[in-house]
């Protein structure tokens, strides 16, 4: 499915998301400024998430629950070096406990994941027009 959406729009597109989605683990491919972090927000909003996310570009994970007792994990891998680093930070771990996870920069974390994920890439329309594609 390719969408394109504008910011005023997100809070519909992140419920259309989630009611079209097979899988629970979803990674995000999208240049830096692209808006992965701003579509999370709206996605862990729609989940039902009373706290605001922010992005753990430090912390690597941020979990919050959501109304109903469910755990999100949102994860920002760009700071990982290599494969080695996703071991270390138990990351398989998170993905076996079959809560919602939504992971930035996902390349050294591929290798643990099944088939079934979705993938979304987010492409730089213009300055206020993204395109999304939810596979």
């Amino acid at each position: 499915m390719t969408i394109q959406y504008s910011h005023a729009d997100l809070d519909q597109i992140a419920s259309q998301l989630l009611t079209n989605s097979q899988y629970k683990i979803w990674l995000f491919d999208a240049p830096m400024g692209a808006g992965k972090t701003t579509l999370i927000k709206a996605l862990v909003k729609n989940l039902g998430v009373d706290d605001v996310a922010n992005s753990p570009t430090f912390s690597i994970v941020n979990e919050y629950l959501t109304t109903n007792g469910s755990k999100v994990f949102h994860f920002d891998l760009y700071r990982l070096k290599n494969e080695e680093e996703v071991y270390d930070i138990g990351l398989d771990e998170y993905f076996d406990q079959d809560e919602w996870c939504f992971v930035e920069w996902p390349d050294y974390a591929r290798h643990l994941l099944s088939d079934q994920v979705h993938t979304l890439s987010i492409r730089i329309v213009d300055e206020h027009t993204r395109e999304l594609n939810f596979e």
